[in-house]
C-alpha cells in the first residue's frame, strides 16, 4: 500500500479495508466467505472468475474479493492485488499431495510489490475432517516461519462448521487498523 494511501485513509478515518482470499482450487475460499457472510453452503461450485462482498464487521466495511484458484487462472491473481489491505491464504489441510505448490504460490504473492505492507492470515481450513494437518504441520510445511516480509498468523479453522471464521477475521482486522487507522 502506498504512502499517499495510508495518509488518504488517516485523513478520511475511512474504516474500510480490501481483503484478497487466495488459495488453491478446492480449498474453501468461497464458503469461507459464506459461511462468515451467513449464507447458506450447501451449493458451492467452483469459482471461475471472482466473487466480491462487501460485509461489515467490527464497525469496519470488508470489501472481500474472493478469487477462483484453478491452475489456469492464477495468473489473473495479479489483476486484484491493487490496494489489498490483507491477505487470507486459505489452505486445504487434507491435500498433503498439493502442500509444496500451496507453499510455492504463496511464496510468490509474497514476493509482489502490491501487496508488500498486506497482513497476512492463513487459514488451515477442514479441520472438522478427520485427516486434517493440525495448524503448527501447515505453517511447517508452508514454511511461514521464513516469512519476514508481512505480519502473520495462522488459524485452523473450518468452513463447513464455522469454527474460528470469526477469530481468525478479528486477529486481521486488529492486525491491519493497528498499521492503517493510526490517527483514530
Amino acid at each position: 500500500m502506498g504512502f499517499l494511501t495510508i495518509l488518504k485513509k488517516m485523513k478520511q478515518k475511512e474504516k474500510e479495508m480490501r481483503i484478497l482470499l487466495l488459495g488453491l482450487d478446492n480449498a474453501g475460499k468461497t464458503t469461507i466467505l459464506k459461511r462468515f457472510n451467513g449464507e447458506p453452503i450447501d451449493q458451492i461450485s467452483p469459482t471461475l472468475g471472482f466473487n466480491i462482498k462487501t460485509l461489515e464487521h467490527n464497525n469496519y466495511t470488508l470489501n472481500m474479493w474472493d478469487v477462483g484458484g484453478q491452475k489456469s487462472l492464477r495468473s489473473y491473481w495479479r489483476n486484484y492485488f491493487e490496494c489489498t489491505d490483507g491477505l487470507i491464504w486459505v489452505v486445504d489441510s487434507t491435500d498433503r499431495m498439493r502442500l509444496q505448490s500451496c507453499k510455492e504460490e504463496l511464496k510468490q504473492l509474497l514476493q509482489e510489490e502490491r501487496l508488500a505492507g498486506a497482513t497476512l492470515l492463513i487459514l488451515a481450513n477442514k479441520q472438522d475432517l478427520p485427516d486434517a494437518l493440525t495448524s503448527s504441520e501447515i505453517k511447517d510445511a508452508l514454511e511461514l516461519d521464513l516469512i519476514v516480509t508481512h505480519h502473520w498468523s495462522v488459524f485452523s479453522v473450518s468452513a463447513v462448521s464455522g469454527h474460528k471464521l470469526v477469530d481468525s477475521i478479528d486477529w486481521l482486522i486488529e492486525d491491519i487498523s493497528k498499521r492503517i487507522f493510526t490517527l483514530d
